[in-house]
């Protein structure tokens, strides 16, 4: 058996039920991903994007045949969407990292998002929310609502990091409170657990984030090359 099909049918048995490898090590990329996130390293969109593959195919568990045999495509096409805008949090942190933002070693410097691009947020949210319940109803998702907001909130907090916005931590703490209990009773217990313990994550990192935007705001402007050779030469 080669490594593939070792990772496509691995199973890991627990009380009786089984719960797939795929789901524990997609998860873990997902944690170490959010890890690097708080610490504003590069690393974390490639990390992250390995994990949002091996979750698409755990979410579709109607169609690759999983344990749970439910179809989440709201779950799995945040995957895609993740991927997606991955790629681009990916080019922008290293371009700000590249033109040394943040000043302080980190790849963006955090700060908090204005009041008009708040107001645009909400607008997105509530537009994801109508469309995606819809398409995700259309298609037989399981728990189409829970699944859209899931889905709206996650798109909308993988952007905020992207951008260094601090309110993406709030809309992933949003996010895990209903994803929890509707992955509980579909029966993905593993992708749940990693849930709870994003929501504890989530706080400690807004945390994080708040006091190293404090302390660039705190943080003396670095004067002018010119200003500094003038004032020598004075």
């Amino acid at each position: 058996m080669n490594s593939v099909t070792w990772l496509l049918d691995a199973k890991l048995h627990i009380a009786g039920s089984e719960i797939l490898w795929r789901e524990i090590i997609g998860n873990g990329f997902g944690l170490a991903s959010a890890i690097y996130g708080m610490r504003r390293k590069v690393g974390a969109w490639p990390v992250g994007m390995i994990g949002n593959v091996l979750l698409f195919t755990v979410f579709l568990g109607g169609v690759f045949h999983t344990p749970q045999n439910l179809d989440l495509w709201g779950q799995a096409g945040r995957q895609v969407f993740f991927f997606a805008v991955s790629a681009y949090g990916w080019w922008r942190w290293r371009q700000t990292r590249s033109g040394h933002e943040a000043g302080d070693g980190g790849a963006v410097a955090p700060r908090w998002a204005t009041w008009r691009e708040r107001l645009q947020m909400l607008v997105a949210a509530a537009v994801g929310v109508a469309v995606f319940s819809y398409i995700l109803d259309r298609l037989g998702s399981w728990g189409p609502l829970a699944d859209a907001w899931i889905l709206t909130g996650s798109i909308l907090a993988t952007y905020g990091m992207a951008r260094g916005w601090v309110e993406f931590w709030l809309i992933w703490i949003a996010v895990d409170a209903v994803g929890v209990p509707l992955l509980v009773v579909a029966g993905y217990y593993p992708s749940a657990i990693l849930y709870l313990v994003y929501g504890g994550f989530c706080v400690l990192g807004m945390v994080t984030w708040l006091r190293v935007t404090h302390r660039l705001r705190s943080a003396p402007a670095p004067q002018p090359a010119e200003a500094l050779a003038g004032g020598e030469s004075a």
